[in-house]
C-alpha cells in the first residue's frame, strides 16, 4: 500500500488550563493540517530546559486533555535533554519542560517526548489492508536516499487521513517532504 508522508516539526499540544495561563486570546487557526480537525495555530510559545530553549514553537490545535511537547532528537541536543520515544498521549516517564507565552510561563513536570513514527489510519483502513492485530509495520522508501523504516506504529482513530507521520530527523535522513509517497510493506516487524 502506498501512502503519503507528513513531516512534523517541533510543536506543542496544550490543555485549556495551561493555554489560558499562557495567553489572553482564543486559539486561532493558521492553517489546517492533514489530519481531520487538526490545525497549526497562529499562537507560538517558547520551550525551555535548564540548558537551552526554542522560540516560536507552534501550538497544534484543538486543545487537548494533556500537555505534550514533541521535538526531534536533533532538537534534544540543543536543549541538552534525552526525552523518551513515545506514542502521543503516553507521557509516563517523559521529561519536564517550561513553556513560556505572552502572559506567563508554566513549568510542567512531564510532557517532553520524541514522537514515534506512526501511520494515521481508521478501522476501515486496517481491514482494507489486512493489518488486523498489527501494532507496527515496515515502510519502504524509494529514491536517491532509499531505505527501510522499521518500528512504524499504527495509530487507529475514528477519523484519519491515511498518512505516515515522521519528525524532521527521519524525513531529512531519507530526503522526504510532505506529500511524498512511501510504501507500507505487508510484512510485520521482526
Amino acid at each position: 500500500m502506498k501512502i503519503k508522508v507528513g513531516v512534523s516539526n517541533r510543536h506543542v499540544h496544550l490543555t485549556e488550563e495551561i493555554y489560558n495561563k499562557l495567553f489572553d486570546e482564543e486559539l486561532e487557526v493558521l492553517r489546517y493540517l492533514d489530519q481531520p480537525e487538526q490545525f497549526a495555530a497562529k499562537q507560538t510559545v517558547t520551550i525551555k530546559t535548564a540548558n537551552g530553549f526554542f522560540e516560536n514553537v507552534r501550538i497544534v490545535g484543538p486543545l487537548r486533555d494533556y500537555n505534550q511537547i514533541e521535538i526531534s532528537k536533533t532538537d534534544s541536543y540543543k536543549l541538552k535533554v534525552n526525552p523518551p520515544i513515545r506514542t502521543s498521549g503516553d507521557l509516563e516517564g517523559s521529561l519536564p519542560i517550561t513553556i513560556i507565552g505572552p502572559k506567563g510561563e508554566v513549568n510542567l513536570d512531564k510532557g517532553l517526548i520524541l514522537a514515534n513514527r506512526h501511520i494515521h489510519l481508521t478501522e476501515e483502513d486496517i481491514k482494507k489492508w489486512g493489518l488486523e492485530n498489527t501494532e507496527k509495520v515496515v515502510v519502504k522508501i524509494n529514491g536517491e536516499k532509499a531505505g527501510i523504516l522499521k518500528n512504524v506504529y499504527l495509530k487507529v482513530t475514528k477519523q484519519a487521513s491515511l498518512r505516515l507521520h515522521l519528525d524532521t530527523d527521519d524525513a531529512n535522513a531519507f530526503n522526504l517532504r510532505n506529500d511524498d509517497e512511501v510504501e507500507v510493506l505487508k510484512e510485520r516487524n521482526e
